[in-house]
């Protein structure tokens, strides 16, 4: 057997202290929550044990950003919860991040963003399948007036935008497109505007596909971002926008979306 001067194993001995003493990679838990009645970006699904669980793009994206990250793990985004109290608990500082939120004033004076775009939807009108209506752009929708009643979801960016562009008729008392179809088929409304994809999909849960059609403009075309704590950690931040880089660049960001075209 050969054996090690005294020297030699006092300095492996030092060597495997000094590797003990040294710090592990931190994970960084960031809290989220699932927001109700948004989908395609938070959908209810069967896991693979035939369990109800939280799915969609953004649970997507999550995952993605760990795999491509392991010092990053999302908590939380299997919790349902409503975009108003979300939003509270943000600005609470017990929820870090919100998904898929637009660059709104309403929002950029709650969040700061990861400059990476999550992906990029359009607004379309849906309308009764026998309603004959014609419109080009939003001022044939103002001209209507109350004849134009556009519904829209309560606390959603779409109704900051369209009350911006002034002169509309907006009922946003609704919290979820299974209601604001069926306000739309009681007349309640003209129109119901809402981003694709999510709205095909909501007139297919509904079963609605022979009574509600899709006007093919106007459009609205907005960016989603990842929606930050202005209280996070700058070292934090930087992790989450390089790998939102990341996915960007190697196309991830892209196949999660094109997996959820209606």
């Amino acid at each position: 057997m050969q054996f090690r001067p005294l020297w030699a194993l006092q300095g492996l001995l030092k060597l495997l202290l000094l590797t003990l003493m040294l710090p592990a990679c931190a994970v960084a838990e960031i809290r989220t929550a699932a927001q109700e009645a948004s989908e395609p970006k938070y959908i209810a699904i069967l896991n693979p044990q035939g369990k109800l669980a939280v799915g969609g793009m953004c649970v997507d994206i999550m995952r993605a950003m760990e795999r491509a990250d392991s010092e990053l793990r999302f908590v939380g985004d299997q919790i349902w919860q409503p975009r108003a109290r979300i939003d509270a608990a943000l600005n609470a500082g017990n929820i870090d991040v919100i998904c898929g939120v637009q660059r709104i004033a309403r929002n950029t004076s709650q969040y700061q963003f990861a400059p990476t775009p999550l992906f990029t939807v359009n607004y379309l009108l849906a309308v009764r399948a026998d309603d004959t209506v014609s419109v080009g752009d939003w001022d044939d929708i103002r001209k209507l007036g109350n004849e134009g009643i556009i519904l829209a979801l309560r606390g959603f960016g779409i109704v900051d935008i369209l009350t911006q562009m002034g002169g509309l008729k907006i009922d946003d008392t609704a919290t979820s497109s299974i209601s604001n179809l069926k306000k739309l088929l009681a007349g309640r409304g003209r129109f119901y505007c809402h981003r694709k994809p999510g709205i095909g999909l909501a007139i297919r849960q509904a079963g609605l596909e022979d009574k509600i059609r899709l006007l093919s403009k106007p459009q609205l075309t907005e960016k989603f971002y990842l929606g930050m704590a202005k209280t996070m950690s700058p070292e934090l931040v930087r992790k989450i926008a390089a790998v939102l880089v990341l996915l960007e660049e190697n196309g991830e960001l892209r196949r999660i979306f094109e997996r959820y075209q209606e």
